[in-house]
């Protein structure tokens, strides 16, 4: 069984970004292209794999480069308190993608997650969510803190529950002395501790029938949602339709700086902007997260594909080496661990560093968690299985 990830260990691990360890962790690539005056500043020139992360790991300089190419041409219409201008432009086009009547631009995924639960949950009564999720292990308690809604965990070690589990949680609520509802039942697919593995499609189904029976309304924690899609080539929207109200991140792979995306019904969310000012995420600007997101945006699904069909190549080279062994879930995305099986994991890292290809920092086994990306589309999983070999000294 796939071990859960912890954040501490995700950090060590590179799950994180190119940030994610120490100093010695980052990609040394880029900063010695920048010290020789390589045109790196423009990220379409850069010709760095960074095996860490979901998205582009753009620098500052690489994401005002981005925003200054985008306000010379079209142009971008600024916001007022995140209303109006691009980031309505970027709502209305998320709601589209994910075939919902409303979204609402959110500074942080923790505020679009809690906001999402509260919603749901008039009552302030209970939300069943996974042992392993990022709601229940990630936000400080801030569902139970701020909102009042008290969260039910299910599945410690694993990445999805069954309906008969939640139908003896259930059972088990109604007998407690003090009737408290179970009002929302939130999902979180991928799952990042689980090393990125998506829900259980039927386990999904039965919990959502039961849900629905049950007058339990439902949450998607669809942060890496446009990930899954792409893996199964399938549109979002498939995804997002049995469930009330869906979470995208913004910069997690679509490279904006901060944002999240929180879709449902129009009755729900039109006046959310009242309750995202009281909870404090009413910025005075947030177009420069909206704009580089609505550009990255654009073809995501089909440029995410090429990724996979290079590392799908690389990890199948490498495994037919023996050199390397890989360790991946049959149920998972975009990240597998990576062990060379020669040589001390350090020295590799900075020979492929030589070579281009950035890693985190190995874990205590001397595995790399390799994380698919779109840089992956700046080699190919020829180029970079050769690099991968050489790098073992």
């Amino acid at each position: 069984m796939t071990q859960p990830i912890d954040r501490r260990s995700a950090l060590r691990l590179g799950v994180a970004g190119t940030l994610a360890a120490s100093p010695s962790a980052w990609p040394v690539p880029s900063l010695r292209a920048r010290q020789s005056g390589a045109p790196t500043d423009d990220p379409a020139k850069d010709r760095v794999v960074r095996l860490t992360g979901d998205g582009l790991s753009l620098t500052p300089s690489q994401s005002a480069h981005v925003l200054a190419r985008l306000a010379e041409g079209a142009g971008v219409n600024a916001d007022s308190y995140i209303l109006g201008g691009v980031v309505e432009e970027l709502e209305s086009r998320m709601a589209a993608l994910l075939g919902k009547e409303r979204a609402v631009f959110f500074p942080t995924g923790t505020l679009a997650n809690q906001i999402a639960v509260r919603a749901l949950a008039p009552r302030r009564g209970r939300a069943v969510v996974q042992a392993e999720s990022h709601v229940y292990l990630d936000s400080g308690d801030c569902v139970q803190t701020l909102s009042g809604v008290t969260l039910m965990p299910l599945a410690p070690g694993r990445a999805s529950f069954s309906a008969d589990d939640l139908a003896a949680l259930l059972k088990k609520n109604t007998t407690g002395r003090v009737a408290t509802p179970i009002e929302v039942v939130s999902i979180e697919s991928p799952v990042r501790r689980m090393l990125g593995q998506v829900f259980d499609p039927a386990a999904l189904n039965g919990i959502i029938a039961l849900a629905r029976k049950e007058g339990i309304l439902l949450h998607l924690d669809g942060a890496r949602l446009f990930l899954e899609a792409a893996h199964a080539a399938r549109p979002v929207a498939d995804y997002a339709r049995p469930f009330d109200t869906v979470y995208v991140s913004l910069y997690k792979y679509f490279n904006a700086p901060f944002g999240a995306i929180l879709a449902g019904p129009r009755d729900l969310l039109d006046g959310m902007y009242h309750t995202r000012r009281m909870f404090g995420g009413s910025l005075a600007q947030a177009w420069p997260a909206a704009a580089l997101a609505l550009h990255y945006l654009d073809g995501f699904s089909e440029r995410y594909r090429r990724a996979v069909a290079v590392a799908e190549g690389l990890f199948s080279r490498l495994g037919a080496d023996g050199r390397f062994g890989i360790d991946r879930s049959a149920t998972g995305t975009n990240l597998v661990l990576v062990t060379p099986r020669t040589g001390a994991p350090e020295a590799f890292r900075q020979r492929l560093a030589a070579r281009d290809v950035a890693l985190g920092a190995p874990n205590a086994g001397g595995a790399f968690l390799v994380a698919t990306n779109e840089t992956l589309n700046r080699s190919s999983a020829d180029a970079l299985a050769a690099a991968f070999m050489a790098a073992l000294g």
